[in-house]
């Protein structure tokens, strides 16, 4: 143990602690990433008394600062690579419509109950007399081991008082590809409706980090299960499920949006990218409709997927910028690519693609190649074969026709100052014939073609050149 406590400041920590005759102990998600072989550079250190003296005498060690959480009873200081925070061991209690706890001074033992998880209630101790002594009462070491999410003490107790910590249970699952002990998940499902009184930033935070695991199926698997979905993201809830009218079903797409999830995590870190996946189908519920003859058909559903992502991002208080918008982008475009690849390949298709893609094609070609989840394997060859077709069309047309971040080569003032007209209606007729004619490939995308094309459409309009009798 001793060998994962080198860092100088371990040194440093076990001479005060001796100095004032303190018990002090690194506890928490440092000591868990030790034994998975994880590297962790935020360490708590819990002291048996004031945490926020012994914090500064530290700092004053380091001839670092200190900043201070008089509130919270904490303090942290940066040295180096590592972030530390300080605090008094302590003992919690609970009022039932809130998670800020009643804290007293408590012991070690009453500082390691308090914590959500066996894995997290470990502790090392810091003193010289017993350094790198480990101290796991609650048998984390095991649950490591076993590749168990389990809590120190009665977990529908654990739950009902910090509600969040039923997300954090789904998070380390899916971050650490752990299985949440029965009982626990038993005591979920119990005390889900208590996740209201959490705020929604705090949720939507772990919801991320659930989505940005190398497998977020796992999370979201238990949220569904537990009814924890229920709660915080309805929409996605009423993806699952087949319906069957004259004996033709469609395929459920919550399992179908969780395999895309887990496709897309295979080739992007990219969170928005991920949320794309997710809501790539979202309107499919709303869109569902079954023709006779043809069976089960979904109409439209990107249109209103993508109409459906500012409201699903304020409800989740997501960001309503950039990000928001790329990801209505990806759910209102995610068919285009698989249409192309479904028939023949027309130069004017691929380049409106581009058009309306942009700069975000590449991200779009990996949802599009995510959402190939059939198992059927001639199949899924097929779609390959035919992407990497629409691809090869897409860098060709690109090389050629420069429309990827297209720019208008005649702008609204080129032509008011051509035809010697104010800003109206005939300006926005011009500039969409021109960004047409372009894109179906009639004229070339340059200025003195397109220069030359609105003159024959400014005639046509009944406009003449400035200048011209």
């Amino acid at each position: 143990m001793k060998q994962h406590l080198q860092h100088s400041v371990f040194s440093i920590i076990s001479k005060l602690s001796a100095e004032h005759n303190l018990q002090v102990y690194a506890i928490g998600g440092f000591v868990r990433d030790i034994f998975l072989n994880r590297p962790s550079k935020d360490i708590d250190i819990v002291i048996i008394g004031n945490g926020i003296s012994f914090a500064e005498s530290v700092a004053a060690k380091l001839k670092v600062k200190v900043s201070v959480f008089k509130n919270f009873g904490t303090a942290n200081l940066k040295y180096k690579d590592l972030e530390i925070e300080f605090v008094g061991a302590r003992k919690e209690s609970y009022r039932l419509d809130s998670r800020k706890p009643i804290v007293e001074n408590g012991t070690l033992e009453d500082d390691q109950k308090r914590r959500d998880f066996t894995i997290n209630a470990l502790a090392i101790s810091l003193h010289p007399d017993t350094f790198g002594q480990l101290l796991d009462p609650f048998n984390g070491i095991t649950d490591l081991e076993q590749k168990l999410i389990r809590t120190p003490l009665n977990p529908v107790e654990t739950f009902s008082d910090d509600p969040l910590r039923m997300m954090r249970a789904v998070r380390f699952a899916s971050q650490l590809n752990f299985k949440i002990d029965d009982t626990a998940v038993a005591a979920i499902k119990s005390t889900a409706d208590r996740i209201s009184i959490i705020s929604q930033e705090r949720i939507t935070d772990e919801l991320n980090k659930i989505i940005l695991s190398a497998k977020p199926s796992i999370g979201f698997n238990y949220l569904f299960d537990t009814g924890l979905l229920h709660k915080i993201f309805p929409q996605m809830t009423t993806l699952y499920g087949v319906e069957y009218i004259d004996g033709k079903g469609h395929k459920d797409n919550f399992y179908h949006t969780l395999q895309v999830l887990d496709n897309i995590c295979e080739t992007t870190d990219d969170l928005w990218l991920r949320w794309a996946a997710i809501l790539h189908d979202i309107a499919k519920p709303a869109t569902k409709r079954f023709e006779p003859g043809h069976g089960w058909t979904f109409h439209g559903h990107e249109d209103k997927g993508a109409r459906m992502v500012p409201k699903i991002f304020t409800q989740l208080k997501l960001p309503l910028n950039e990000k928001m918008k790329f990801v209505q982008k990806m759910v209102q475009l995610h068919l285009r690519p698989i249409v192309l690849a479904q028939s023949i390949v027309t130069d004017s298709a691929v380049r409106r693609l581009l058009f309306e893609a942009s700069e975000d094609i590449e991200s779009l070609m990996l949802l599009c190649n995510a959402d190939i989840t059939t198992k059927n394997e001639y199949k899924v060859k097929k779609y390959r074969n035919n992407f990497e077709l629409v691809q090869q069309k897409l860098k060709d047309v690109e090389e050629r026709d420069n429309i990827r971040n297209w720019q208008p080569p005649v702008t609204g003032t080129d032509i008011m100052q051509l035809f010697g007209i104010k800003e109206g209606r005939e300006v926005g007729i011009i500039k969409n014939q021109i960004r047409e004619a372009i894109l179906e490939g009639e004229i070339p995308n340059n200025r003195d073609e397109a220069i030359k094309y609105t003159i024959t459409k400014g005639a046509e309009l009944g406009l003449k050149v400035v200048g011209e009798e």
